[in-house]
């Protein structure tokens, strides 16, 4: 695997602000980026489309194929604001994408380390940095969740 030197802010702070827009769903984003240049940025449709496989990085990763007309995002990076899920995590490996980074850690479901990493599964590896702008990602999770309890509050009074 290769060092990841290519990672790039600017693509995280735009995923977390595109985040933050989210209202119906849990507010992630990822950013598939080439060369430099956004290829597709999308967010969780899953509560607003009532389609479960609507996770960002699956949006992404189909959006990106069409945009480069290959199911092959060799020369692609990955920004996500949540580690990926399991379902998510091996999309990403199968689209293989050459570098993953990601704000928050999913210590539930999370599967590049924070629960487990689908890593060692796969002959493919991807190189994975975690953790970068982790406080404004968990921020993010953590509102959400409390806005989410306050509204069920309110329809229980």
């Amino acid at each position: 695997m290769t060092m990841l030197n290519d990672y790039n802010p600017e693509f995280m702070n735009l995923a977390l602000k595109t985040a933050s827009k989210v209202d119906l769903d849990i507010p992630v984003c990822a950013i598939i980026v080439q060369d430099k240049k956004i290829i597709s940025i999308e967010t969780n449709k899953k509560e607003k489309e009532n389609i479960a496989v609507y996770h960002a990085e699956i949006l992404s990763i189909i959006e990106a194929n069409k945009k480069l007309k290959n199911w092959r995002l060799n020369n692609c990076d990955m920004y996500v604001t949540l580690e990926p899920c399991p379902m998510c995590a091996w999309a990403i490996i199968s689209s293989r994408i050459k570098n993953l980074y990601f704000a928050s850690y999913d210590y539930k479901y999370g599967a590049f380390s924070g629960a487990f990493n689908i890593n060692s599964f796969s002959d493919y590896k991807i190189n994975v940095k975690g953790g970068l702008m982790e406080d404004e990602g968990n921020n993010l999770i953590k509102n959400y969740f409390k806005n989410m309890r306050q509204q069920n509050e309110k329809i229980l009074r």
